[in-house]
């Protein structure tokens, strides 16, 4: 295949990239600066600028853009970064492959499409919308695929967890801590804290790709929904810690504001129904396979 990439540099990115090439597939990445060598096209999504010749052949488009939720606390204006920076390169990625007929489209979302306040409730694709930033967000993300889908492309909703990995993302932020015994459930621990390994984050992708029969909304998570309390004792054992904190709900509201209540204190239990249907086998069925794996240790079975 050829595979255009957008967002390539970024943790999901770049381990795409490489998955990719592996596998002896053409990678075209589109970069916001000068393109510095001949796998490089320039694209300026904020002024609707993009190279043509970049989908030129392509068998498919992956676009991964997307400013980090969690990079600093929330306010209106970073609120509207976080909507700008998915929402207007998706519009102009959609309306490139129409024009370029490219037949596939994989759009990055997130698994708060489902909102937090789903409780003990299973969700998965036929789920709806739930409430909140982060669901409006999402389903708004998505809106912007449409007019490629109407045209009749196939695109791929990728409702991604939080991804787990040794090298970057969250657990480069909780591994200190917990590494020296300071690791706790936040607030009640009751609520799911959907995850996936970064092996099956791009496992996941690269299966959608590869798959014609896949469409629509796909839940990128592990088949095995676990509590943040779950969640917590499973990161200790991973780093042979006790986890005997609790940092209480209003601290992190206080310290972090919304996106605590929004993200962290709140979380859907999400299942891959879609995925799994599909025949995908996961690498790493388990938070504690998944922690295990970014240790470089034998999977764990909890």
């Amino acid at each position: 295949m050829k595979v255009v990439i957008a967002g390539s540099s970024g943790l999901i990115g770049t381990a795409l990239v490489a998955a990719l090439r592996r596998d002896e597939h053409e990678v075209a990445r589109l970069v916001r600066r000068r393109a510095a060598g001949p796998d490089e096209f320039t694209w300026d999504p904020v002024r609707a600028e993009l190279d043509e010749r970049a989908l030129r052949g392509a068998d498919a488009v992956v676009n991964l853009c997307g400013a980090s939720i969690g990079r600093r606390r929330w306010n209106g204006s970073f609120k509207q970064e976080l909507r700008d920076s998915r929402i207007t390169p998706t519009d102009v990625l959609a309306a490139a492959v129409v024009k370029a007929s490219v037949p596939t489209l994989l759009n990055a979302s997130g698994v708060h499409f489902y909102g937090g306040d789903t409780g003990d409730r299973v969700v998965d694709e036929t789920s709806p919308a739930g409430s909140g930033f982060l669901a409006t967000l999402c389903r708004d993300w998505e809106a912007a695929t449409r007019p490629a889908a109407n045209a009749g492309v196939r695109t791929v909703l990728l409702r991604s967890a939080v991804v787990l990995s040794g090298h970057g993302g969250l657990l480069s932020m909780l591994h200190p801590l917990y590494s020296l015994g300071l690791g706790g459930r936040l607030g009640s621990g009751r609520q799911y804290t959907p995850w996936i390994s970064l092996a099956d984050e791009i496992g996941a992708i690269v299966f959608a790709l590869r798959t014609d029969t896949l469409a629509g909304p796909l839940n990128v998570v592990g088949p095995a929904p676990v509590t943040n309390a779950e969640f917590s004792r499973a990161l200790g054992r991973s780093v042979r810690r006790p986890t005997p904190l609790v940092v209480p709900a209003f601290a992190l509201r206080a310290l972090i504001g919304e996106f605590a209540q929004e993200a962290i204190l709140r979380g859907p239990r999400a299942i891959p129904t879609a995925l799994e249907e599909a025949g995908y086998e996961f690498q790493h069925p388990t938070i504690g396979a998944a922690l295990a794996a970014t240790a470089g240790r034998p999977g764990d079975d909890r």
